[in-house]
């Protein structure tokens, strides 16, 4: 075999130089000069709708400049298409400050832009919001019941549903020299990289813009904010250079991006919005699983008959879908299969790709399930 010239020699990361010396800059980090900063308003309750929102005390601070909320945001976009970004799965969009429905807890629902960061984030404290409340449902677990096939669309191609049955799954277990059944539950993760989440809009006037981005899809953030706010693409220019760690969290477009542009256009200036560490729990995650496995051999100890459901959260308006149960007939092929994936949406914000989306899920379960029907 021929040696290649890499391997077992010390070789560095293009950018790592850059990294470890604190001179990779990142999307929250360029110096930008007249730039203004907004922080985040977030929803307290996980389903209702806003009933008043009163900003009238924090508008009074000096070197507050804007508050945007529904009740006064600029028009965006008419069509849900125009929101889907590259990775959207089934569904319709979400779409900050829309109205005044709140659909889960830590939801977005106003944004104040003021001189400086610390200036914005007190004026957000001061916001006083009247919710009416509505009975929600959060747990997976406790709404199994309500599992039901996901809904297809593009990202089905991206993702396929399980492959059809082969062979006679129900009798073949039932007739196997040895079986297992196993029941395997994972909580929600969150993806948690070093980089905060943060959005910098240079306007270089006539609606051109140039934005630095937390994100590891530049295009997907371009095209998602030429549709939306109806801008030509060549006036969108979109720079990531570096990206401090993501894991699947920045590969669609988060909601700071959107209040951002939204911000610099309305008031013609530049703009930075950077979400803090607790508000990077209010957007995708990977989701809460509940799997079940039926594996049976023969007496020489072959495998001959597989069953894997997994039954998946998402959010009440996109149908996010991992590939959980297809990894069963890859690592081990199997005669006799039956493959299930279902979904529950609940109150919470539609689940994001994360490191291995399905795959980390879906070996956990089978490979325990194998070791227990080796013993």
């Amino acid at each position: 075999m021929t040696k290649l010239p890499s391997i077992g020699q010390p070789i560095n990361r293009l950018e790592g130089v850059q990294k470890v010396t604190g001179t990779a800059k990142y999307s929250g980090e360029y110096n930008v000069d007249n730039l203004l900063y907004g922080y985040v308003v977030n929803s307290t309750i996980t389903k209702g709708k806003i009933k008043s929102i009163d900003t009238a005390e924090a508008e009074k601070l000096d070197g507050v400049i804007s508050i945007l909320t529904h009740e006064n945001r600029p028009s965006t976009a008419w069509f849900d298409l125009q929101y889907a970004d590259m990775d959207a799965p089934p569904g319709t969009v979400f779409k900050p400050l829309k109205d005044n429905e709140i659909k889960y807890n830590g939801q977005p629902i106003a944004l104040v832009v003021a001189e400086t960061f610390e200036m914005a984030r007190y004026a957000a404290a001061l916001i006083k919001v009247v919710y009416t409340e509505e009975e929600f449902s959060t747990d997976l677990f406790a709404n199994k019941g309500k599992a039901r096939k996901p809904k297809k669309g593009l990202a089905s191609m991206l993702k396929p549903p399980p492959p059809k049955p082969t062979g006679d799954f129900g009798k073949v277990f039932q007739a196997s020299f040895a079986k297992i059944e196993s029941e395997f539950r994972h909580g929600t993760e969150h993806h948690n990289p070093m980089e905060m989440f943060a959005t910098t809009v240079v306007y270089e006037g006539k609606d051109k813009l140039k934005i630095y981005d937390k994100t590891q899809g530049t295009i997907n953030s371009q095209m998602y904010v030429a549709n939306v706010f109806g801008l030509k693409m060549k006036d969108v220019q979109v720079i990531a250079p570096f990206v401090g760690g993501a894991f699947g969290s920045g590969l669609r477009p988060q909601y700071q991006l959107f209040m951002t542009v939204m911000a610099s256009l309305q008031l013609k200036r530049n703009v930075r919005v950077t979400l803090d560490r607790a508000q990077m729990y209010t957007f995708g995650h990977r989701p809460p699983t509940l799997q079940t496995t039926k594996f049976g051999a023969d007496e020489s100890g072959k495998l001959n008959a597989a069953y894997h459901k997994a039954i998946g959260e998402t959010s009440q308006f996109e149908d996010y879908v991992e590939t959980v149960v297809n990894w069963t007939p890859m690592l081990y092929p199997v005669e006799n299969t039956l493959l299930e994936h279902e979904l529950v949406p609940l109150d919470v914000f539609s689940p994001l790709d994360m490191r291995a989306p399905g795959g980390s899920t879906g070996m956990h379960a089978i490979e325990i399930t194998m070791d227990e029907l080796a013993y």
